[in-house]
C-alpha cells in the first residue's frame, strides 16, 4: 500500500433503506405492514419509533447488507437486484433495499487497526 493511499483512509459507504413491499390486498404474516422500514446508515440500523421488524425477515436480509452498502459495478446483480422475499414461502412479502445517500467514512474512526497492518491479507 502507497503512503499516499494511507494518508487517505477514507472509504465509502451507502446508507441504505429497506421497505416492505407487497401486492395491494394481500395477507402479510411476518407481522409487518406494506411500507413499514428501516434504516441502515454506517453500521447502525434505525427504526422509527414505536415499529418494528421480525426477527426472521431482518435475518432474510442482514447478510446483504453490508455488500449492498458497498459501491459495486452497474453490471454486478448487487446493484440491480432490489428485493428479496419473505423466509415464510406463504407471505407475499418482499423487503426492498434502497441505496438512499453516499456517506464517506475514516478508517482510523472505524477500528482499532491501522492501515497497513494486513499480515499479509489483501
Amino acid at each position: 500500500m502507497s503512503s499516499e493511499e494511507i494518508k487517505d483512509e477514507g472509504f465509502e459507504l451507502w446508507d441504505l433503506r429497506v421497505e416492505v413491499v407487497s401486492p395491494e390486498g394481500t395477507k402479510i404474516w411476518c407481522g409487518a405492514s406494506i411500507g413499514d422500514y428501516f434504516e441502515l446508515r454506517g453500521e447502525m440500523l434505525h427504526l422509527p419509533p414505536g415499529q418494528g421488524i421480525s426477527i426472521y425477515s431482518l435475518a432474510s436480509v442482514l447478510p446483504l447488507l453490508a455488500a449492498k452498502q458497498r459501491p459495486t459495478s452497474e453490471n454486478d446483480w448487487m446493484t440491480t437486484d432490489a428485493e428479496i422475499a419473505c423466509p415464510d414461502p406463504n407471505c407475499p412479502s418482499r423487503l426492498k433495499i434502497t441505496r438512499t445517500k453516499l456517506r464517506k467514512f475514516k478508517h482510523s474512526d472505524t477500528t482499532a487497526v491501522p492501515l497497513g497492518d494486513n499480515d499479509g491479507q489483501n
